[in-house]
């Protein structure tokens, strides 16, 4: 990881096309602003961390649904009742 310290006012860059501004210090908050291409997604990691666990588990979800279904086809294909 690199640390860096910098004063409001001041900005890093992060390759070619990506500004962090540091905006403002109160107390014990930072407020920063990044310049980015459109495609490059900015989040809080906390939201990243719940988009990502919903994510998974509407995928569990889904493939609990798949099996159901396919069970269900496949019972009806073999002439079995439901």
């Amino acid at each position: 990881m690199l640390v860096l310290k910098r004063k409001v006012g001041e900005v890093v860059k992060i390759g070619d096309d990506i500004e962090l501004h540091v905006l403002a210090v109160e107390g014990d908050v930072i407020k920063l602003g990044f310049e980015a291409p459109r495609d490059i997604q900015i989040m809080r990691s906390e939201l990243y961390d719940a988009i990502r666990a919903e994510n998974i588990q509407a995928g569990s979800q889904k493939s609990e649904q798949s099996l159901h279904i396919l069970h269900l086809l496949t019972n009806k294909a073999d002439g079995k009742p439901n």
